[in-house]
């Protein structure tokens, strides 16, 4: 190694900053893997606790130093990287002296180096924390200040970061202070520790941030915190944060915050574009010559690179990847839906900023593509769950719901195509409950599976169920291709007969099963009141007549008849009802679609249906039925947060 010539000290091959070599110097990296590399493991614990107990503090230059200069959170990161978690609870020294001497830095030091303690602070945290100790709690505790201190400790710790998030000299000091809350909330979601962040309180400190930040990318991260606070054991005890989220009435806040929502979920769908473009195309003389291989000559084109096209196979497994860890946002906003109705009028209402979409349209837009992809694993199951929990909360509120079936409520949704059967394209702005059914149309299209997915089925004709119900009660006649809506249900039901063996068995199966016969009944019972056009309320007609001989196998096979809360005897009567005239008709066996039509129409005259009293009616949502699933989301967002603050 050559020797400097100004020092005569030999200089490393490799640039090494100071504070990697601080970093060595306190974890005693060099020592460390020294002892590692001994063949007799014995030895090497006995050798490795003498060199603990000879541990002496650093002196106060050390750390002065030490929070001065630039944090290289990768080079931290690698060295934490490098220990098990035996070996952390062996280094608790050193870990206790880097957390007291942060939490002092926090309480009494300027900009600069506050910003290098909350820096190191979040890698240290989002390393050493997620580690498998054999007692979680108390080994962490004993990590970071031992039984005896953590009070005082941690007390001090929570109140310097409600101090930095509130009232921080910089928006970027305040959110690296979130950061750490959030690596924190993340990495010990499972332990004691959070009981120190509910017994303080900081969603004052949150709001305040959220309401002085400079732009909605700057607000996903304290939005994503407040809903892993508020979901903390909030079905074992009162959680202070959801009384905050009933209680919130800042509409400038809440505006932000929704902004915020509908600019991630335009991120988080765009990561499914770019696996595979779905937009389709309007017929155009540069799309015409773009077909024949002529889109150079186009008038007005400009050089536009395509996206790669992926093998279905390998398409599958990127979808499968997805949504992104930003999808923890959602979480958060089912939980401002579920307590707050000033948010959910702001959520359906907010206009769309310059060259932006509305926000909520975004939010169904990204729901259609989670819908579209839930069956490919779990997790996007359940944040398409998550999702739907969002609708159905916003439906079941009669003004929202009047909102969302006017005309006021008008915008443009991108929904997602990317795999068939497709619904029509409409193009340009319409009624946002219409893109809302075509969302459920889809749901309900794409994740047919043997092993069905009851409760996602459920939301999915529940919230058509509570639509139609408004549109019935209101006598509002809505323009919509109620025929692909009737025939996606007539499907479901031939599935469910077709398949009865595999689906007799699952939880709540005969709630889907009603939901599915009563919204059927209701259409037929009501539909004058909503349908648009004589012509769709005989189409709905005619696909019940034509699906008769399934409506009386799917009876059967369930025992319908002998369950007082469906109506299925309304399907079968009407079939029966047109059957019977059919039949009558006349030796000609063969009619055509316009002569069954022409049948149909006439068989009003003599037809009375007996549809059971209470089919636009419904139970209202309760959070507490959904307390598996809320606890899956939890843990999920959880692993998605880690994942942002390692990033």
């Amino acid at each position: 190694m050559e020797a400097s010539p100004l020092t005569q000290q030999a200089r490393p091959e490799i640039f090494q900053p100071k504070v990697v070599q601080l970093y060595e110097a306190l974890f005693k990296v060099r020592q460390f893997w020294m002892l590692n590399s001994k063949q007799c493991h014995a030895d090497f614990q006995s050798l490795r606790q003498d060199d603990v107990d000879t541990e002496e503090d650093k002196p106060e230059g050390f750390w002065r130093e030490f929070f001065l200069l630039n944090t290289d959170r990768a080079a931290l990161q690698r060295i934490l990287e490098g220990f098990g978690p035996d070996d952390i609870i062996s280094l608790q020294p050193q870990t206790r002296q880097l957390f007291t001497r942060s939490v002092a830095c926090l309480k009494g030091g300027g900009e600069g180096p506050s910003l290098h303690a909350l820096e190191t602070l979040t890698t240290f945290f989002s390393v050493v924390l997620p580690k498998k100790y054999t007692n979680p709690s108390s080994d962490v505790i004993a990590v970071l200040a031992g039984l005896d201190q953590v009070d005082t400790v941690f007390t001090d710790f929570v109140g310097a970061l409600d101090n930095i998030i509130r009232n921080g000299q910089t928006l970027e000091l305040r959110q690296s202070a979130v950061e750490v809350v959030l690596a924190i909330t993340s990495g010990a979601y499972q332990t004691g520790l959070l009981t120190y962040f509910i017994q303080r309180d900081m969603f004052p400190a949150i709001m305040k941030f959220i309401q002085d930040s400079d732009m909605p990318s700057r607000i996903l991260q304290p939005f994503i915190l407040l809903g892993l606070l508020a979901n903390y054991n909030k079905f074992e005890f009162q959680n202070p944060y959801q009384l905050r989220l009933n209680d919130f009435v800042n509409e400038a806040a809440i505006q932000k915050i929704i902004r915020c929502v509908g600019q991630t979920c335009r991120n988080l769908r765009l990561q499914y574009i770019d696996i595979q473009e779905d937009l389709p195309e309007g017929w155009s003389i540069t799309t015409t010559l773009s077909m024949i291989g002529l889109g150079s000559i186009a008038p007005g084109t400009k050089p536009n690179p395509k996206k790669p096209v992926y093998d279905p196979e390998v398409a599958k497994q990127m979808f499968a990847k997805l949504p992104g860890e930003h999808a923890a946002v959602l979480l958060g906003t089912y939980d401002f839906t579920h307590a707050n109705k000033l948010f959910c009028f702001n959520l359906v209402t907010l206009g769309a900023e310059k060259g932006e979409e509305q926000p909520v349209s975004a939010f169904l837009s990204l729901t259609s593509y989670l819908l579209q992809h839930a069956f490919l694993s779990a997790r996007a199951t359940n944040y398409a769950h998550l999702s739907l929990m969002v609708f159905r909360l916003l439906i079941e509120d009669q003004l929202i719901c009047k909102r969302i079936c006017s005309e006021e409520s008008k915008v443009a949704v991108r929904l997602c195509r990317q795999r068939q059967p497709y619904l029509p394209v409409i193009r340009g702005e319409r009624i946002l409950a219409t893109s809302v059914l075509d969302t459920m149309v889809d749901g309900i299209n794409h994740n047919l599976r043997r092993r069905l997915d009851v409760s996602l089925y459920t939301l999915c004709v529940g919230i058509m169920l509570r639509i139609i119900s408004y549109l019935s009660r209101s006598r509002t006649r809505m323009q919509y291709h109620w025929s692909e809506l009737f025939r996606s249900l007539l499907a479901l039901i031939r599935f469910l007969t077709t398949y009865a063996s595999d689906l007799k068995s699952l939880t709540r199966i005969e709630t889907l099963l009603d939901l599915v016969v009563n919204l059927l009944a209701l259409s037929l019972s009501a539909g004058e009141a909503f349908l648009p056009t004589p012509a769709a309320y005989d189409d709905l007609f005619y696909k019940t007549v034509e699906s008769g001989d399934v409506l009386i196998k799917f009876r059967d096979t369930y025992g319908l008849t002998n369950r007082p809360s469906n109506s299925i005897g309304t399907l079968v009567s009407v079939s029966t009802h047109y059957k019977s005239m059919l039949e009558s008709g006349g030796s000609k066996r063969n009619l055509t679609s316009t002569e069954v039509t022409d049948v149909i129409k006439q068989g009003y005259e003599t037809l009375s249906i007996q549809a059971k009293e209470g089919l636009d009616g419904w139970e209202r949502y309760r959070e507490a039925d959904e307390r598996t699933l809320l606890k899956k989301m939890a843990r999920a967002t959880v692993g998605d947060v880690k994942l942002m603050v390692e990033s």
